[in-house]
């Protein structure tokens, strides 16, 4: 009894799988994409991996009869869960899984980048250009430019595309990772109920990043001097990655931070949450991240408390 319930489970997640897969190229796939490697590291975590494969047959085979296409979007998107799934049945920590999962999906991307540019001539340069010409030819309308008072010029699609381009590393690693996370926080609890043991993450008033990265945002300032003395896009191209990516570490510090003030003063726990999600709307409160770093302030705060 237990194993044709357990079959039917898995024949379940098989199902999702396969219709998370279809919407790739639809427009659901804006937030499908997210929840991709869900159903792929249940399965694998789960079942031993003949069982894993077996059930991957039935989806291959219903994808190629839609389009061939889809078999190519399931290989990429499993690699990664297969990653994150393997960590979990080895009994991994939660924040290993995640940085293994969002390590995969990043490389695909990467590899994607290349084989794409190298044996497709696929131009990501011109393909950004033309989207973002797309996206904006409203503005440039005659009308609409007369309605809003500003006059939209093609030099200003130029640099809004050429930025774009430059930001494409930032955002393939902030995609990897929230791809990883959103899979973790759902798949975790699932396999629990599953009888697994799945480590936790931190709470996240244990949130903290390595000091160092203070004296990162520091070079990653005197990168962003060099590009803006340099005409070359190199330099400029790592200023525009490395800052976000850094300012990101410092909200992060700066939720963990206020998670920890909350616990300490026994706030409402709504509170926290409040404030962290703010963190992302109003930039300078990720300077409460940097002091945090800086300076002892947890520490301060808890032998107050004593």
């Amino acid at each position: 009894m237990n194993l044709l319930k357990f079959s039917f489970k898995s024949a379940v997640w098989s199902a999702v799988l396969l219709l998370l897969l279809l919407s790739l190229l639809t427009p659901l796939s804006v937030l499908s994409i997210f929840f991709m490697m869900i159903p792929g590291v249940i399965l694998y975590a789960s079942l031993p991996v003949k069982s894993f494969v077996l059930h991957l047959v039935p989806v291959a085979i219903i994808l190629v009869m839609v389009h061939p296409i889809y078999l190519l979007f399931m290989l990429i998107l499993i690699l990664p869960a297969i990653a994150m799934g393997h960590a979990y049945k080895n009994q991994k920590s939660a924040l290993f899984a995640l940085m293994t999962g969002a390590g995969t999906m990043l490389a695909e991307y990467l590899l994607l980048l290349l084989v794409g540019s190298l044996i497709f001539q696929f131009d990501l340069s011109s393909y950004i250009k033309d989207v973002v010409q797309l996206t904006i030819e409203p503005l440039t309308n005659s009308s609409s430019q007369m309605i809003n008072g500003f006059v939209w010029t093609p030099e200003m699609t130029e640099d809004i595309a050429k930025q774009t381009q430059l930001m494409i590393p930032f955002a393939l690693v902030v995609t990897s990772m929230v791809m990883a996370f959103i899979t973790h926080i759902i798949a975790r609890p699932i396999l629990s109920v599953m009888g697994m043991n799945v480590s936790k993450l931190p709470p996240a008033r244990e949130w903290r990043m390595p000091r160092a990265l203070i004296w990162y945002y520091f070079l990653a300032l005197i990168i962003e001097v060099v590009s803006r003395q340099n005409d070359g896009s190199y330099w400029k191209m790592i200023a525009m990655n490395l800052s976000p990516l850094i300012n990101l570490g410092f909200m992060i510090q700066a939720i963990g931070f206020f998670f920890f003030l909350s616990h300490a003063r026994r706030w409402n726990p709504v509170i926290p949450f409040l404030l962290g999600a703010a963190v992302f709307f109003i930039g300078p409160l990720r300077i409460v991240g940097i002091i945090d770093l800086a300076f002892p302030l947890r520490e301060a705060i808890s032998k107050s408390k004593r």
